[in-house]
């Protein structure tokens, strides 16, 4: 199937339209999910689903440059750095030219942040850059219509290898991000969050606060040497979903890290070691005023990596406890039985490291001290007890019927892909995770609770509170 796409303003419809209906699925032919994965001479593992339906291809490739990795004086180094590869590219000098492309690519000019945006447009192709506490990822989407793929692998190869970095908008940037932080100081939401990352992670890099102080420490020469150091081929992961064969995927990826220095991974330094998230010690509470109508509480603990074996009975466990919404024994308790608040819930955050654990609520102020004793309650019991049959068979229900809606879509099925490229988990894991889930038993759920959670250690974070 090929598409001729000539208005650019149609173009960025059309590719819309595309991505909302791209791969829906049955829950009938979710038997088989075949992902193919394989490594360049680079270094750089590669996985595939093949996904003909659409002519379109999205890909995603990550890097071991997270968030984690910010020196704590510069915390938003990474998310600074990969912000800025859309504010331009650099043009190719003639050294450039003949290693990326054997001479041919010399006419290739420099691309400010509007010529590279209007490129994009163009092109009816989208490329994006982020990074989250373990990783730093670039993404891109394009219909696979020849023409116009080859040519967006090629603006993407540009972006991800020759940001221009420009300073004087750097130094826009950064006013308008400390004018973002600033105002974040008078949400709720936003206050109460830093001072719970604070008490769980303590001084793990997890924990870690982007401030105006940490943005005024980062220039532009800090993003060159971090975006050096952590985009080596070797190092890249590498998710792709759509309408390409295996070669034709190969190809697409070793052209989108072909403008990179290609440094064997054996001659490299092996990476810094994070520290591990510590345990708490003890129960500490803290109570934040606040002129607000509503007191919000967060309550946690470090939880689990997501690498840990416990993590369907945790998945399964949490659904019941209060990932399920109002199926969930905390709305139950807290909302349904006592009326204490609108809505509450619970999630666990597995990373490389543990990430937390958390139950967070809002309810009024003169509400907040039975609401808490409440949760804690209910943490304690489901903790010592596990859930009932009843409700580990209607989670379980939820969750199996509900699979299909996480991968009903070439995004959320690349999500899925990276997550597994990520994590080191096995190819077949969407093919089994049903038969997971419905493995858990009430012993597996009491026993993996017991082994991560300790409600007598845990952080409650109080804002807004009567006192």
């Amino acid at each position: 199937m090929t598409f001729a796409i000539k208005n650019r303003a149609n173009t960025s419809v059309f590719i819309w339209a595309i991505g909302v209906f791209c791969l829906n699925f049955q829950a009938g032919a979710l038997a088989a999910i075949p992902i193919q994965q394989w490594t360049q001479p680079s270094g750089a593992q590669v996985y595939l689903v093949e996904s003909p339906a659409i002519a379109m291809v999205d890909v995603q490739i990550e890097f071991d440059a997270g968030a984690r990795r910010d020196p704590a004086a510069q915390a938003g180094l990474a998310s600074a750095m990969t912000g800025m590869l859309e504010k331009g590219v650099r043009a190719n000098d003639a050294r450039t030219a003949e290693r990326i492309c054997g001479g041919l690519c010399v006419d290739e000019p420099a691309l400010d942040e509007n010529a590279l945006s209007e490129a994009w447009a163009d092109l009816g192709a989208q490329f994006g850059a982020g990074a989250s506490a373990d990783r730093m990822f670039f993404s891109l989407r394009s219909l696979t219509e020849p023409d116009l793929l080859n040519k967006a692998v090629a603006l993407a190869a540009r972006e991800l290898a020759e940001p221009a970095f420009p300073d004087a908008v750097w130094q826009r940037e950064r006013q308008r991000l400390q004018a973002s932080i600033k105002e974040s100081y008078t949400r709720p939401a936003s206050i109460v969050g830093r001072a719970y990352a604070q008490a769980v992670y303590g001084a793990h890099p997890y924990g870690q606060q982007v401030t105006e102080e940490t943005l005024s420490r980062i220039g532009v020469d800090d993003m060159r040497k971090l975006h050096a150091a952590s985009l080596v081929p070797c190092r890249a992961r590498i998710s792709m979903v759509g309408a390409v064969t295996r070669a034709q995927a190969d190809a697409i990826a070793e052209r989108l890290l072909s403008r990179l220095p290609q440094v064997p991974c054996a001659s490299l330094p092996p990476m810094p070691q994070v520290p591990e998230v510590a345990p708490l010690a003890q129960a500490e509470e803290k109570r934040i005023p606040f002129d607000s109508a509503q007191a919000h509480v967060l309550i946690g603990q470090p939880g689990y990596k997501r690498a840990d074996p416990d993590y369907f009975a945790l998945t399964v466990g949490n659904y019941i406890l209060g990932g399920g919404g109002f199926v969930s024994r905390l709305t139950r308790e807290v909302r349904e039985k006592r009326g204490l608040t609108y809505g509450v819930y619970s999630y666990f955050s597995p990373g490389l490291h543990a990430g937390a654990f958390t139950v967070g609520l809002q309810t009024r102020p003169d509400q907040a001290p039975q609401a808490v004793a409440l949760v804690r309650d209910v943490l304690k019991d489901f903790v010592a007890n596990g859930p009932t049959e009843a409700e580990l068979k209607d989670a379980k229900d939820n969750l199996i019927g509900g699979f299909a809606l996480r991968i009903d879509s070439n995004r959320k099925l690349l999500d899925n892909i990276s997550g597994i490229a990520w994590n080191r988990l096995p190819l077949d894991y969407l093919d089994t995770w049903t038969q997971q889930v419905d493995k858990v038993t009430v012993a597996d759920i009491k026993a993996a609770f017991a082994r991560k959670l300790q409600p007598e250690k845990m952080v409650t974070v109080i804002l807004g509170a009567a006192p």
